[in-house]
């Protein structure tokens, strides 16, 4: 996907002085995802057997999204809509109400759950735990032509949870949204991320993630 590949930035995007943090963040990330899946995995097993009996559809959703550098990666969720939703739309945002969205979709949307999935993509080094939410491939090139500044959001590796996430809507729209993601990627530090990480967990104790931004 070469539209999406990011080659070069302005100098004031430069990174080069927060090497050590970027390293001690990838371990901290990979370490904490792989407690993470140990722990969690009696969670997986009851999330996967209720979405099954729900509709006999797939367990998992997997979508093409763009990561560090402009690359594509297999993001994987646990399926929260009708197995069949983008069969005649292709991809396209959800809505309030949205009939798409199962029942027990619903539920895992409200508190983060369907995310779960994606300590996998945390793990293999695709994604953090904090970082700008990674948008779909199909959706990047449409934001590259209209927004140039947008390949600077790939400085980063895409995290599960933003400053768009905690302080943006669903609704937000792309340049709003953007706005958040370089100012992350501008001051992002270890006080930031843990800033970020604690105000994600109030928002799944609230189960309001379903109108934040990010979602699918």
């Amino acid at each position: 996907m070469d539209q999406t590949r990011v080659n070069a930035f302005p100098g004031a995007w430069a990174l080069d002085g927060r090497t050590l943090y970027f390293a001690t963040k990838r371990a901290a990330d990979a370490l904490v995802a792989l407690v993470g899946l140990i722990a969690s995995l009696p969670a997986w097993a009851l999330i996967a057997a209720a979405i099954w009996l729900e509709d006999r559809g797939p367990v998992y959703f997997y979508k093409e999204c763009v990561a560090r550098g402009g690359t594509v990666f297999r993001q994987v969720k646990f399926r929260s809509m009708a197995p069949d939703a983008e069969r005649a739309t292709g991809p396209v945002l959800s809505w309030k109400g949205d009939p798409r969205i199962t029942a027990v979709g619903r539920l895992l949307r409200k508190t983060a759950l369907d995310e779960l999935p994606q300590l996998i993509n945390i793990l293999k080094g695709e994604m953090s735990f904090v970082g700008p939410r990674p948008q779909r491939a199909v959706l990047v090139r449409g934001y590259l032509q209209e927004i140039p500044r947008y390949a600077l959001r790939h400085l980063v590796r895409p995290g599960l949870t933003g400053l768009a996430q905690v302080y943006g809507r669903y609704h937000t729209p792309p340049r709003q949204k953007l706005r958040y993601d370089l100012l992350y990627v501008r001051r992002c530090g270890v006080r930031l991320d843990l800033r970020l990480f604690a105000a994600s967990f109030l928002v799944t104790f609230k189960g309001r993630w379903d109108s934040r931004a990010g979602k699918r």
